[in-house]
């Protein structure tokens, strides 16, 4: 039998545990081995479970699980080394979801270019008691992003990411542009 981590030893090998009786029972010892070589993997995993909950430490097949966990819409088109950064970042990302600061953080982590955000403002008024409030018209939120390449940026998706992140009813526009 080939071991699942060849040389991963067990820290708790079942043979050792067993009464004295079995001690010398090459049968017994051969299968507890075997049993022991099974489960060296997930002990291992088990006793490095924190590493696992450590975006910078987690393998990198784990990390999307992780994005899941934090409610972050992993795309397919980002690197290892972004979607970490991102999974990082994600409670801080979450703490400012839904203001300027926050959307220009998460397109900067994005793209790595400048990012500058507008929008149509959320409060009106008039200065008459009784009067109909002034028509603002509909609310909006402009994202422009400066990158010194721009073929590198998917538009298509950064609309996307931008639409997910504010108010169904917002209309939004990108522009990316070098420089």
């Amino acid at each position: 039998m080939r071991a699942a981590v060849p040389g991963l030893p067990s820290p708790h090998p079942i043979g050792e545990q067993l009464p004295s009786v079995y001690a010398e029972d090459r049968f017994v010892q051969g299968f507890t081995g075997a049993l022991d070589e099974v489960l060296a993997p997930v002990f291992a995993t088990l006793d490095n479970f924190s590493g696992y909950l450590d975006p910078n430490l987690a393998p990198e097949d784990f990390v999307g699980w992780l994005a899941h966990w934090v409610a972050l819409r992993v795309d397919e088109g980002w690197s290892p080394v972004r979607l970490r950064e991102l999974v990082t970042r994600s409670v801080e990302l979450h703490r400012w979801r839904g203001t300027q600061r926050g959307l220009a953080e998460h397109v900067r982590l994005l793209t790595g270019g400048a990012v500058e955000v507008t929008d149509s403002g959320g409060v009106v008024a008039s200065p008459e008691p009784g009067a109909p409030l002034p028509d603002p018209g509909p609310p909006w939120v402009h994202v422009r992003v400066r990158v010194p390449d721009r073929e590198r940026i998917d538009e298509r998706r950064l609309m996307a990411t931008v639409v997910d992140a504010v108010p169904a009813h917002v209309r939004v526009t990108v522009e990316v542009v070098e420089g």
